[in-house]
């Protein structure tokens, strides 16, 4: 049975974020984004580090800390929902503002997000993200 995509896109997985986990790059901020939210729910770690900015604010840390740290997220989280709030573009940067349903422990850990991309050597890279908690 085919598995449905973990960005709750509705569509199956290999028609849906797997080609840009596979190398494709995603023409749009938010594919980046859905497939993003997707590397995070599968554990996969160095897509998040392949396609975050050299100028996020993380950038500077060690790239194996910044690994196990996105590891251990996405092992303690439940990816539950995702939400697209809406979508900008003010170039050079693009915005997507979402809200993601998770768990930890039972706990409901969700938050909404207005997260930055900026283009990188003709790609678009998150760049940083700003996280409202209710």
């Amino acid at each position: 049975m085919a598995q449905m995509c973990p960005c709750h896109s509705g569509k199956i997985y290999q028609e849906c974020c797997a080609p840009y986990h596979q190398g494709e790059i995603p023409p749009t901020a938010l594919l980046l984004m859905r497939s993003r939210y997707s590397a995070y729910a599968l554990g996969n770690s160095d897509y998040i580090l392949a396609t975050t900015h050299p100028e996020h604010p993380d950038a500077s840390h060690p790239h194996e800390m910044r690994k196990e740290q996105i590891q251990a997220f996405s092992t303690h989280t439940q990816f539950t929902g995702l939400d697209i709030l809406s979508t900008e573009e003010e170039p050079p940067y693009a915005y997507v503002t979402f809200r993601v349903h998770l768990k930890q422990e039972g706990r409901d850990v969700s938050f909404t997000e207005r997260s930055q991309f900026g283009r990188h050597h003709e790609r678009w890279l998150y760049r940083q993200g700003e996280i409202h908690r209710e």
